[in-house]
């Protein structure tokens, strides 16, 4: 219809054209609609199947209909026992509140001798507090000198109290707070600190602490079982790398510039006491260990992403077979209590013979070969979870979750500005979450440390373990088995927090697998397991 066609058409029968254009204008916003759907699941499907959802720009996401994740409702189940805040044991203050008059019709009341009760906790609203330190001199006839009383309550030559700047790293560091937003915080509580301020305190904090640092690195390396990481930071616009290594109790952070070999032997040493859980980087290859644990969930994001390009039968075969030799192992350390010793050795050797039969796996498939290459590669570091179930993890989990806090605080602060800020990071970042771990109060503890330094006193980082931690076995026994490719290419490998814990093999809720039964019984082979000799 052209122009003139449909000015008469609005001259000549005006509600015939007002209908035409309601209709039109109402196909016009379900084709958007659809428009909007279809380039969400454009960029889904060119998506890694590594990459957060929080990565995904949200105009970008595909809406969700009517039965796609509304059909449950928030909140317990019925017939679930309840669950509310408990009464706290200790009373404070008392309030009594009294009626002398009806609220509904303003008439007098009479009231009776037993009141209703109710419990409400708050914190108080405090502002600042200025103290005057008195410090009186003494004359000491052995040093012939005058001395005086160290102060603890701020650092040297400081008029902000240690605990705020404690406090104000605390947010900052691991929370995630901004400077402005702290400088506003503590605005509003009476107490005027400029950003710069905040800086030179953080700074001075760190090198106060350095010697629990060190003690950090120092517990770290001669753990049994030590994981490590890496992610991407950011110095006054320069990339550098966000190293982790650390146990289930102790967390050591370093900032360097370089992502090699190097790092890691300068952190850790040429040779490791313990056993390494680590991905596939080459970094770590270099450096040697009692033993080294490959992380499988890498192999299996590996799989989704080749599924997502390569549809061809040799790959599909091997791709199942590989599929399913991890997922048996890892059920196969799962149900290693309910299994006699000679029966579990007996399984875990077919499970290196079905690996040995995947090495030898003839194709001309570009992917095939490649990971073929790999498995080769890194053959003694793929199944020690077997020989040490309870201890040591198939995922690096635990590494993982550690890197949660500082990525998370990333976004707000976009990294460091000058060398000494990055290592005040790596410093207080490793005293806090050291402390999360072993469940203590991270401020308080760090406070008296502190206040330990300043009178003088060595830092020592005493070890506590968190009560009711779980095992290994339990902790694999919840997540046996692996994710299908299929549904991993929609979901990160960021798992929910397991701070407290060994290394888990946690997966995401939607894709976690349900409690893995016993392996089936098999015939026994005699099959030299290269991790026999280890």
């Amino acid at each position: 219809m052209k122009f003139r066609e449909a000015l008469a058409l609005v001259r000549e029968r005006p509600k015939r054209a007002a209908r035409q254009l309601l209709q039109l204008s109402a196909e016009n916003e379900q084709l958007r609609a659809q428009v909007h759907e279809l380039e969400g699941l454009v960029a889904k499907s060119q998506a890694q199947p590594t990459t957060p959802s929080g990565a995904i720009p949200p105009y970008q996401k595909p809406n969700v209909g009517k039965g796609k994740g509304k059909g449950r409702k928030p909140g317990r189940k019925k017939g679930h026992p309840g669950a509310g805040r408990r009464t706290p044991k200790r009373i404070d203050a008392v309030k009594a509140h009294h009626i002398s008059v009806c609220p509904h019709c303003n008439g007098p009341v009479t009231e009776s001798g037993q009141p209703r009760k109710r419990v409400i906790e708050e914190l108080p609203r405090e502002t600042s507090r200025a103290t005057e330190h008195q410090i009186f001199h003494a004359w000491c006839p052995h040093c012939q000198k005058m001395v005086e009383p160290k102060i603890t309550a701020a650092l040297p030559k400081a008029l902000i109290a240690l605990s705020v700047i404690v406090e104000a790293a605390w947010l900052h560091y691991v929370v995630g707070m901004s400077l402005s937003n702290l400088v506003r915080h503590y605005r509003y509580r009476g107490l005027s600190i400029t950003p710069g301020g905040f800086v030179q305190a953080f700074n001075r904090l760190a090198q106060l602490l350095k010697p629990g640092y060190d003690q950090i690195l120092d517990r770290v390396k001669a753990s049994a079982v030590l994981h490590a990481d890496e992610t991407s930071w950011r110095i006054n616009g320069v990339t550098h790398w966000l190293w982790y290594f650390g146990t289930s109790l102790w967390s050591y952070y370093v900032i360097d510039r370089r992502r090699g070999s190097d790092v890691v032997r300068r952190v850790l040493g040429s040779i490791l006491s313990g056993i390494l859980i680590c991905d596939f980087w080459a970094a770590y290859s270099f450096l040697g260990a009692l033993a080294k644990q490959r992380c499988m969930y890498h192999l299996f994001t590996e799989l989704a992403k080749v599924d997502l390009r390569n549809h061809s039968p040799d790959w599909a075969s091997f791709r199942k077979k590989l599929y399913r030799l991890l997922r048996d192992a890892i059920q196969l350390a799962a149900a290693h209590q309910q299994l006699a010793p000679d029966v579990y050795q007996r399984r875990k050797t077919l499970i290196h013979a079905r690996l040995d039969q995947l090495l030898s796996w003839p194709s001309v498939d570009h992917d095939v070969k490649r990971l073929v290459k790999r498995l080769k590669r890194h053959r003694a570091e793929l199944f020690v979870f077997l020989d040490h179930p309870e201890s040591v993890s198939p995922y690096n989990n635990h590494g993982e979750q550690q890197m949660r806090t500082p990525v998370l605080t990333r976004r707000v602060s976009h990294g460091n500005r000058s060398q000494r800020g990055a290592e005040t990071q790596a410093i207080l970042l490793s005293l806090f979450r050291s402390m999360d771990l072993q469940k203590k109060n991270p401020i308080d503890t760090i406070l008296r440390l502190a206040e330990d330094a300043l009178a003088g006193h060595p830092i020592v980082m005493e070890e506590h373990t968190p009560v009711a931690t779980p095992t290994m076995h339990t902790a694999a026994s919840a997540c046996a088995s692996p994710p299908s490719t299929a549904n991993q290419a929609a979901h990160t490998k960021r798992v929910p927090d397991s701070s407290t814990s060994p290394p888990l093999c946690q997966l995401p809720r939607s894709i976690r697998p349900a409690t893995p039964a016993t392996a089936p019984p098999t015939q026994p082979q005699v099959v030299h397991s290269p991790l026999a000799d280890a």
